[in-house]
């Protein structure tokens, strides 16, 4: 089954929401084997949504529909729908009810046009708002199938979720099932990526992999469709084995979770508390920590030493250090690091010196980074960066680079 998502209302056409409907919905068929081609939006205009149906009846056997069941006049969506499918509305008397009861619960007058919201397509089947007052319907015409929906999330999703998703699948009659399993990199290009797994991308049939490039990582979506969850799940198996044989080196975790959640569990799981010396970030990848509930358990302090002064005093970094390295150097990392872990007695310590930029500073070009690593008994590491973005990109990259030296240390 293939479907079209419409969303219906000019709000969205003027950037004053944005239509997290349509990616929630496109995830849920995706897990029962519907394939969503299009997403389209539309203003409240009963001659442009007119066209926007002839379209998408051309390319879809379902048409989802979202926003524009309220009781204001810009609320056409059923309306228009009727007209173009040369049908009629009818009253809903259990959502009639529904919303007069409401009324009555809160003491307010039901104005007239509040009726408007328990109309339903001639011949559909409901779909029970249980959060709301406009339902949900579903009208199956010939060969094509229609479903309306709430515009606001909090109604739409538990109504989908509850009804909507069920009545979808009593229309197929072969329930495949789609599951995706999305790998997360860091530290290696789309490019380079796509590179290294070129043979296996070329060759993708079931399960396929997709990348996708964001904010210095890359992400690997693999979907797989089988009638069976069991062999789905062994095919996103077998390619990710294939996957992480070739580019494994820079995997770090697995569906929505952040590298700095990766690196926070695995803190936890392995019961180590951590510091952090912080210059070019100028405390970046503490506030990334901090953002998450937990980091109290990992997170015994740290100190923002932007000037070399505080370096000296406060993280004893060696005054000869500074002369004959400087401050950006792998010598500076280290004492940074095991120094950090020393004051504030903690398992591991962390370190950040560089030029974030835009411009050079002390014969180092902007980008230069270095980032000490301090373990309890084991030997303290330093690592360099040589970054090519802005200011902010580099101070960023580098606390991402931070989180995912960590995360090989601890894996």
């Amino acid at each position: 089954m293939n479907a079209e998502i419409i969303a219906v209302g000019s709000e969205l056409l003027l950037g004053q929401i944005v239509n997290s409907n349509a990616q929630f919905i496109s995830e849920q068929l995706a897990e029962v084997g519907v394939n969503v081609y299009y997403h389209t939006s539309v203003g409240d205009n009963p001659v442009r949504l007119k066209h926007a149906i002839q379209v998408a009846r051309e390319r879809a056997d379902l048409l989802i529909f979202t926003g524009g069941l309220g009781p204001t006049k810009d609320d056409l969506t059923k309306e228009t729908i009727a007209d173009a499918l040369g049908t009629t509305l009818s009253m809903d008397e259990d959502a009639l009810k529904s919303i007069k009861d409401y009324f009555l619960k809160v003491d307010r007058e039901m104005t007239p046009n509040n009726e408007k919201q328990a109309l339903i397509l001639a011949g559909s089947e409901v779909l029970k708002n249980e959060h709301g007052m406009a339902p949900g319907m579903l009208l199956k015409r010939d060969t094509k199938a229609y479903m309306l929906l709430p515009g606001p999330p909090s109604e739409m999703r538990p109504m989908f979720s509850k009804y909507g998703k069920q009545a979808i699948l009593s229309l197929m009659k072969k329930k495949e099932v789609i599951h995706s399993r999305v790998l997360r990199f860091f530290g290696i290009g789309e490019a380079q990526l796509e590179t290294e797994l070129e043979d296996l991308l070329d060759k993708q049939t079931n399960p396929t992999i997709a990348p996708l490039a964001s904010d210095g990582e890359v992400t690997l979506r693999l979907t797989a469709k089988h009638e069976s969850r069991e062999t789905a799940m062994a095919l996103l198996d077998s390619t990710e084995r294939e996957i992480l044989n070739i580019v494994g080196e820079y995997f770090y975790g697995y569906d929505q979770a952040s590298i700095v959640e990766v690196g926070l569990r695995l803190l936890k799981e392995k019961s180590h508390t951590i510091s952090c010396a912080e210059s070019l970030t100028g405390g970046l990848f503490q506030a990334q920590l901090t953002s998450i509930p937990g980091a109290s358990e990992v997170l015994n302090g740290g100190v923002i030493c932007y000037q070399d002064e505080i370096k000296k005093k406060i993280l004893s970094v060696k005054a000869d250090t500074l002369k004959q390295y400087s401050s950006v150097s792998e010598q500076c990392a280290l004492e940074l690091a095991d120094n950090v872990r020393e004051l504030f007695s903690t398992d591991i310590g962390i370190s950040f010196t560089g030029v974030a930029g835009p411009e050079p500073h002390g014969g180092h070009p902007a980008g230069t980074v270095w980032i000490g690593l301090s373990f309890k008994g084991r030997p303290t590491r330093a690592f360099q960066l040589n970054l090519g973005g802005g200011r902010n990109g580099n101070r960023l990259r580098t606390a991402k680079y931070g989180w995912y030296y960590l995360i090989k240390e601890l894996s």
